[in-house]
């Protein structure tokens, strides 16, 4: 199938999605442009999605600027050699800092992160989740918007739960499990669902809520 790789390709997804759920076209309607955020694959791509970890779109690019000011270029190697008063000063929590390290480890003993893009979404999303400090939603989002792969849904995504819930009436809103089940029903343009979904919550709470890209 073909990647998401341009802004047609998420027109064609939104279509296709909204025959599949008739709901989605009400979602459509609200959630105004849907961008395409996509990023160039590599550690920059990686280590952006990590800061973005449990914290608001806000906090997170404000972090990674920090973090980029301190460490121009950032590469694995300028990350495995900083002090760690660097790591601080950006305001990386230490979960972060060994994560971030972890992954600039793992590419400089041979992990190729362009190569990834390449392969299956299973088999890349096991090499990545295979690095300590990267979890399902980091992985899931890199695949996403460095990748372009079409049919991935990051369902442990707060903003994307609530922005399911209230879109779709559901009260609590769904948890991670039940928003896979949902999804279910979006193959095979779950990616392009997420992209609507992060969209309509930035039109729900007016503020921007999907990782950078």
């Amino acid at each position: 199938m073909q990647r998401i790789e341009t802004s047609d390709h998420i027109a064609l997804g939104l279509e296709a999605l909204c025959v599949l759920d008739h709901r989605l076209a009400a979602v459509r309607a609200a959630a105004g442009e849907v961008p395409l955020r996509l990023s160039e694959p590599g550690f920059a791509s990686l280590a952006s999605i990590l800061v973005s970890q449990q914290v608001s779109r806000a906090s997170a690019d404000a972090i990674y600027g920090r973090l980029t000011t301190l460490l121009d270029p950032l590469t694995p190697q300028a990350v495995l050699e900083a002090h760690e008063s660097v790591f601080r000063t950006a305001g990386l929590s230490r979960p972060k800092q060994r994560g971030l390290l972890a992954a600039a480890q793992a590419v400089a003993e041979g992990l190729d992160l362009h190569g990834l893009c390449l392969l299956d979404a299973g088999e890349a999303h096991g090499r990545l989740t295979a690095i300590p400090g990267v979890g399902t939603w980091t992985a899931d989002c890199y695949l996403l918007f460095a990748a372009g792969h079409p049919d991935i849904f990051p369902a442990r995504d707060v903003a994307l739960q609530t922005a399911v819930g209230h879109a779709l009436a559901i009260d609590p809103r769904p948890g991670e499990k039940a928003l896979l089940g949902l999804a279910e029903s979006w193959r095979p343009w779950r990616g392009v669902a997420a992209r609507l979904f992060w969209a309509y919550y930035r039109e729900l709470r007016g503020r921007e809520a999907a990782p950078s890209a």
